[in-house]
Formats: structure tokens, sequence, C-alpha cells
């Protein structure tokens, strides 16, 4: 079971290994850089969530505040009314405002309670949206290094594969030089053997009886060029 183990996880190392050696480069940048700007998308609409809550509750905080403000006004207005009735001698009216007085004075308490929580949700709301602009403003800067990064990489990417191009020149060159060019040492083998050859014909030829005639008429000749020489010399009255 032990050797099983061992055995798959060297094909699964193997083939992660295979698989990004066969990988672009080139595609591995973008694909980095997409995944970054999906990432930071998703980061951004998590974040208009948490800001769009926080305004939420500033809305209703204005209008818990009204509604403090509109009850606080309307008790006191009941209770002037009490008062203005308790001088009238009029018990009734007295009865009336004082109970509406106290109804005011229960929904003013109730809107102040209700006020004071959504200040407590406001300031953890608040909180919440700073750290989330914060997030999206470091994730941003990330994302526009990686936006440079991704430059600089295809840029070193397109000197390498032009590195790599002259490369691949250069030897094949050295290989045409190599292989395909007689060098210089071996052309001088070639022209000695050729004069060898040649010397080694005409040494023969003059050993042979029609060479020798061949010598001998040269010879022959010679003395008759001399001679002719001689009697041009004498035209011209040359001689010694």
């Amino acid at each position: 079971m032990g050797f099983l183990k061992r055995l798959w996880g060297y094909i699964a190392t193997l083939f992660r290994r295979t698989a990004e050696g066969a990988m672009n480069p080139e595609i591995e940048i973008e694909q980095a850089i997409n995944e970054a700007r999906k990432r930071d998308q998703a980061l951004r609409n998590q974040a208009a969530k948490v800001v769009a809550h926080r305004t939420q509750i500033e809305s209703k905080m204005e209008k818990a505040a009204d509604d403090v403000g509109e009850a606080r006004e309307m008790a006191k207005q009941a209770l002037l009314r009490a008062e203005k009735s308790k001088s009238a001698g009029d018990v009734e009216g007295i009865d009336k405002w004082t109970r509406t007085a106290q109804a005011l004075a229960m929904k003013l308490q109730a809107a102040e309670n209700n006020l004071g929580t959504l200040k407590t949700q406001y300031e953890t709301a608040a909180t919440q949206a700073d750290k989330a602009k914060g997030a999206v403003q470091q994730n941003a800067m990330r994302v526009s290094e990686l936006a440079a990064k991704r430059m600089e990489l295809l840029g070193s990417l397109e000197a390498a594969k032009m590195q790599e191009s002259v490369n691949k020149a250069v030897d094949s060159l050295s290989n045409t030089m190599e292989y395909d060019m007689p060098s210089l040492e071996k052309v001088e083998e070639k022209i000695e053997a050729r004069k060898a050859q040649a010397m080694a014909k005409a040494e023969l030829r003059e050993a042979t009886p029609a060479g020798a005639e061949s010598e001998l008429k040269e010879a022959i000749n010679m003395v008759q060029a001399d001679a002719k020489l001689e009697e041009l010399k004498a035209e011209l009255g040359l001689t010694n």
C-alpha cells in the first residue's frame, strides 16, 4: 500500500513538472493578470455591498432623527395643551392631552432607542466600509503592480526569444562552417597533392625515350635561337 502511494506521488509530481514545462510563459502571464482582475472585481463588488449598507444605515438614521424630533415636538405640544386645559378647568381636555402626551413620550422613547441602535450599527458599518475601501485600494495597487510586472515579463520573454533565435543562428552557422565548408588545411593538402602528381608525371616523362627526345629538341631550339640572335646583332652592328 505504501509503495503504491509513493508511486502515485511520483507519477503526480512527474506529470505536474512535465505540464509546467510545457506551459507557454506568455499564456501563464495573461492567466495571472486575468485572475488578479477577476479577484479585484469580486472584491469591489463585496466592498460596494459593505459601503451600500453603511449608506442605508445613514438614511435610516436621518429618518429616525426626524421621528425623534417630531415625537419630541408633538409631546411638548400635548403637554402645553394639557397645561392650558388645566388653567381653563377643562378636566376632559386635561385627561385627553395628558394621555396624548404619554403616548407621544413612549413614541419618543422608542424613536430614541431606535436611533441609538442605528448609531451603533453605523459605527460598525463605517469601520467595515473604511476597511473595504482600504482593501480595494490595496488590491488596485497590486493589480497595477502586476500589470507593470506583466509588461516587464513580456519584454524579458521577447528578449529571451530573440536571444534564442540568435543562438540558433550562431549554432547553425558554426555547424555549417564545421561540416559543410572545407578547411584551409584540406585545401592546402589538395593543392600539394596536385603539385606532387604533376611533378611526378614530369619526372616520369623525362625518364622515357619520348621525354628525352623532347628535351633534346628543346636544347636544339635554344641553340638555334641563340644563333639567330647573333645574326641579328651582326646586322645591327652590335657584335663585340
